[in-house]
């Protein structure tokens, strides 16, 4: 069971990543993510998720450079954007992160999305990256079965997290399934449904009945889907609110409930179709 900020999933090659993290998606370079992920790693996260097109891993650098907590006790992630693909273009772009991040390695890489035709030589280079030590986990985001099941074609290594969107709204069941029986976490982004969570009476109900807000309710459902997630925000008492989802269980009717409420709605793109 996951009871605190400090327990974590075990990846398909043994490295612990936290539950949750702090997302970073359009939060502005300089003060502001700075500031944003400084909270967070001062209120108990220890993993933090970027991405080469958010252009604020300068930003993320030097937050986790002068936030005091040791390198090994983080998790940082970022992700290849698409314009990337290839071997070459590849090992050039996780350089560029890392330089920006301003760290000598990196806890988790992601291939952003499935460009087609592209991430074959992709993947090759992300192997080669982490067999030099370079990043502790590799993985994906935005894949859905059809490019899982085209990747391990050609490759016998399995990636370790896929994130995608997932939330009450998107439950993905048949691709957490999926994923879950092939020994790939599942990451969730915009796990919050970018804050339409209110137009749902039911989250509210149970929000009131447990004496909670309707986010925590909904990372909690998460936690107890053994999804990870990384809401993002860069508003301090939604920071810390969000780490407070570890003093109470949903029931399985609770569960249940949530789950019903899919519409398979993404407020993102498609990944056959971006």
């Amino acid at each position: 069971m996951i009871t605190s900020m400090l327990d974590k999933a075990c990846l398909n090659n043994g490295v612990e990543m936290p539950w949750l993290g702090l997302g970073v998606w359009k939060a502005k370079d300089g003060n502001e993510v700075i500031h944003a992920v400084q909270t967070a790693i001062a209120s108990g996260y220890r993993s933090i998720d970027t991405a080469a097109i958010y252009d604020n891993e300068a930003g993320v650098g030097k937050a986790i450079n002068e936030c005091g907590v040791p390198r090994d006790e983080l998790f940082i992630t970022t992700k290849l954007w698409n314009t990337d693909h290839g071997y070459k273009q590849t090992v050039d772009a996780f350089h560029k992160s890392l330089q920006k991040l301003g760290l000598d390695y990196l806890d988790l890489y992601l291939i952003h999305w499935p460009v087609k035709d592209k991430y074959k030589e992709t993947w090759e280079a992300f192997l080669e990256l982490h067999e030099q030590g370079k990043v502790r986990a590799i993985g994906v985001s935005n894949f859905q079965e059809h490019h899982l099941t085209e990747l391990a074609s050609f490759s016998g290594i399995t990636p370790a997290v896929n994130q995608v969107e997932l939330h009450p709204l998107m439950t993905q069941k048949p691709l957490l399934a999926f994923c879950q029986n092939r020994g790939i976490q599942i990451e969730a982004w915009s796990p919050l449904m970018r804050g339409q969570f209110l137009e749902h009476r039911l989250l509210i109900e149970l929000a009131e009945r447990h004496v909670k807000s309707p986010a925590q309710i909904i990372l909690r459902w998460h936690l107890q889907n053994h999804v990870v997630s990384i809401p993002k925000s860069v508003t301090k008492q939604r920071i810390i609110e969000n780490t407070n989802i570890f003093d109470f269980e949903l029931s399985v009717e609770e569960m249940t409930s949530i789950d019903a409420l899919n519409q398979n709605r993404r407020f993102g793109a498609d990944p056959d179709s971006f």
